[in-house]
């Protein structure tokens, strides 16, 4: 059975159109199962009817004539019951219903199995035979699992469009939509643009060449073409780049050497081989050992591999690149997108990105958030290749992408973007406003940072100072540790460009989903395994170079705070502050002054919740980073868009934990502040401000739109949400109630689909 089911799943794979594929998979599972009919009813939203699509077995000219509610036969008992239904006599059934013009009453014998996407009903898969007779598990198991790849298909269907002909109207299923993870946050609506491959290394045939010189010369032509090409695109991003965000294209440029990939295929070349089987031998083993690592970082690594070596090969056959057209408000779409890709779009009409693969740690979502690119990454069930020109919408927040959308959603989400423009239009007038409530209260809104680009945005939308830079991106796009003295000057940038307002440098925190491809760590579970300061108190060489760079970049401007990320004990605290006190004395007895900086904990591991009054009893400050604590809360992962629905940070248990942090906090006198997409989210910010959050740090981008917010929110009413907020004990009911009590204040256009991450 798993065979045919594999040439059936091709095959089906391979049609045309939706109208094709019902085809094959009615005649196919007919012929396998033995059975004498094989039907598919699809579910028509508009008339919310099961309409009969597709037949084997019964009269072909009731195909879209046969309908029926999910109230009334066999089929909609299916559906509704959304379980499979095996019966020997369907007639016996009190919901079987005839329909004379299908011919269906010579049949007695029914297996139904709901085909079912993302939890939503979109049709139903039945065979059917004469004689009497129990479906046995096997078979039963079979229409299962051909429902549910039928299901993937519909969903194609509806992304693309090409289900038609379903409504009265003719208009049929057209919006579609797909979960991936937030990559950059923002709204785009635009046109798909699909960068596929410019050449296919897999189907390049073995060749014995005579004449070596001569693909040794092709080949030096296609390793500097590439190479001028790379050269290119980082100078035509180097305005919006620095030279540390840049080195992605070193990076490249290193592959490309007689040490590295270049001097692989030359090698292989000099066998005999001609350039192109040379050149798919050497990838292909280089792409093969980097996706069997374990390793998030280096998996990436092999996309950057595969990107090479196409362009390579393009040069090779000499089909220099895709003749693309991009139009304005253009979304890229590809199964892996890499950095290079996003230089070849025009400038000023790339609008969005979208990638098939991919996390939000990727070099691309790096590189797409410093340049304030809404963008969705790890959108699996996406048919990339099949959308491309279709209208699309891309809501960076929550990490999701409609195809053809409604004219309803399209102006919901035309409206935020509109809005977006118009706040940031409005930012002088904003940016030199404090954050204060109608009532008086005074909330203190910082920036997260990473990228060099994170701070002139920071700057133009009036930051009070940076909550958390993570440290780890210049590390992340670095080929090795980098030196003191080089992690003294990028810091010293960050806090010469934001003096004398504070800045927050939390200490490496590597593992989990950030890798560096130098200090690879393979782990069966990175998100519960050796992450954060416990690789950095195991390697105290590490954390003892970075703080003593810290402390010297400080120097003169004493606007540096310390932040120790991952802590899930006091142990682990005593040895990291030992440890911050040693580089201080270091550092002094070298003559450089500074005074010893604040340190703080994050509070992003449940064991700290319960522990905060001890904790804060030994640091000058705590800060909950919202994004891991949700994630180990719930026990979600963030980057798995397969769970990204059950991902919410106002889930009450979410809500309890941060009203105890903050409480047990300033019990023992010390400030708490909270970072990361909660943070940044406008409904979300009302109910921490009342919480008692001392300052909330966000993403440059969302920092107008939560001043905006708060700007209008007495902290009396904040307070009454709250209070209403932890009454409930489900998150679904906490989002509706938020947003209508801030609809019933006039609030409504900051709580659009687009404008945060759940509401």
């Amino acid at each position: 059975m798993l065979n045919t089911l594999r040439k059936i799943v091709q095959e089906v794979n391979s049609a045309k159109d939706l109208k094709t594929a019902l085809g094959i998979i009615v005649l196919r599972v007919k012929e396998a199962m033995g059975s004498q009919v094989c039907s598919v009813y699809l579910l028509d939203p508009e008339t919310n009817r099961f309409v009969l699509m597709a037949t084997e077995g019964l009269n072909k000219r009731s195909i879209g004539k046969v309908s029926m509610a999910p109230n009334e036969g066999l089929v909609g008992l299916v559906g509704t019951r959304e379980e499979p239904l095996n019966l020997e006599n369907a007639a016996d059934h009190p919901r079987y219903r005839y329909f004379a013009e299908t011919g269906e009453e010579k049949f007695a014998s029914f297996l139904g199995a709901p085909i079912i996407h993302h939890r939503r009903v979109v049709g139903v898969l039945v065979i059917q035979q004469k004689e009497r007779r129990q479906f046995d598990e096997g078979e039963e198991a079979f229409l299962v699992t051909m429902s549910a790849q039928l299901a993937g298909v519909i969903a194609h269907a509806e992304a693309t469009g090409s289900i038609r002909g379903l409504g009265r109207q003719g208009k049929g299923i057209q919006e579609a939509r797909f979960v991936g993870v937030p990559g950059s946050p923002g709204a785009a609506v635009g046109r798909a643009v699909v960068m596929l491959p410019p050449a296919d290394l897999e189907v390049v045939p073995d060749k014995a060449v005579d004449d070596i010189d001569a693909e040794l010369k092709l080949f030096n032509n296609a390793l500097e073409g590439v190479r001028e090409d790379m050269r290119k695109l980082s100078a035509k991003l180097a305005t919006q780049l620095r030279p540390e965000e840049r080195a992605l294209f070193d990076v490249y440029l290193m592959m490309l050497e007689d040490a590295a990939l270049g001097g692989e295929v030359i090698e292989v070349i000099k066998t005999g081989q001609w350039a192109q089987g040379a050149l798919r031998q050497v990838v292909g083993e280089h792409v093969n050992r980097f996706e069997l690592m374990d390793d998030d970082y280096l998996r990436e690594r092999a996309s950057d591999v595969k990107d090479l070596g196409r362009r390579l090969l393009a040069y090779l056959q000499e089909a220099r690149s895709q003749s693309l057209v991009y139009a304005d408000n253009t979304i890229l779409v590809s199964e892996e997108l890499t950095p290079a890709m996003l230089g070849e779009v025009p400038e000023g009409k790339l609008v969005g990105l979208v990638s098939v693969l991919g996390s939000g740690n990727s070099h691309v979502a790096i590189l797409a958030r410093a340049m304030g690119i809404p963008t969705v990454m790890g959108l699996v069930d996406l048919p990339y290749s099949k959308v491309d020109g279709i209208e699309m919408i891309v809501d960076g927040y929550k990490g999701e992408v409609f195809t053809n959308p409604s004219e309803v959603l399209r102006k919901q989400y035309s409206d935020v973007v509109e809005e977006e423009r118009q706040l940031a239009q409005g930012l002088d007038a904003l940016r030199e406003l404090p954050c204060v409530t109608p009532d008086g209260h005074r909330m203190p809104l910082w920036v997260n940072t990473g990228l060099l680009a994170d701070v002139a945005r920071a700057q133009q939308r009036g930051a009070e100072g940076v909550g958390l830079y993570r440290t780890e991106v210049p590390f992340m796009i670095n080929q090795r540790f980098p030196s003191e003295k080089e992690q003294l000057a990028i810091y010293r940038e960050q806090l010469a460009a934001f003096h004398p307002l504070p800045v927050t440098m939390r200490t490496l925190d590597i593992g989990g989903d950030k890798a560096l491809s130098y200090f690879p760590i393979k782990e069966e579970n990175p998100f519960l395994g050796w992450r954060g300061i416990r690789v950095t108190l195991d390697h105290p060489e590490i954390f003892l170079v970075q703080t003593r760079a810290m402390l010297k970049a400080s120097e003169g401007l004493n606007n540096l705070r310390i932040l120790l990320p991952m802590i899930s004990s006091i142990h682990e605290l005593e040895e990291a502050l030992h440890l911050i006190h040693r580089a201080w004395g270091e550092v002094r007895d070298e003559g450089t002054d500074v005074p010893m900086p604040p340190v703080g904990v994050m509070v992003e591991i449940p064991a700290a919740v319960y522990q905060t009054k001890e904790l804060a009893r030994q640091v000058d400050f705590l800060s909950v980073g919202s994004n891991d604590l949700t994630q180990y809360l719930l026990a979600v992962d963030r980057n798995n868009p397969r769970v990204a629905d059950l991902y919410d940070y106002l889930h009450p248990a979410v809500l309890q934990a941060l009203h105890t942090v903050v409480r047990d906090a300033h019990g023992e006198g010390k400030p708490v502040s909270i970072c990361g997409e909660m943070a940044g989210d406008p409904a979300a910010a009302i109910l921490l401000m009342a919480m008692g959050f001392d300052s909330l740090s966000m993403n440059a981008t969302n920092l107008p739109k939560v001043k905006w917010m708060l700007r209008q929110v007495n902290m009396s009413k904040a307070q009454e949400l709250l209070a209403e907020a932890l009454s409930h004990d489900n998150p679904q009911v906490i989002h509706s109630s938020l947003q209508l009590a801030l609809k019933n204040l006039g609030l409504a256009r900051m709580i659009g689909p687009g404008a945060n991450k759940t509401l």
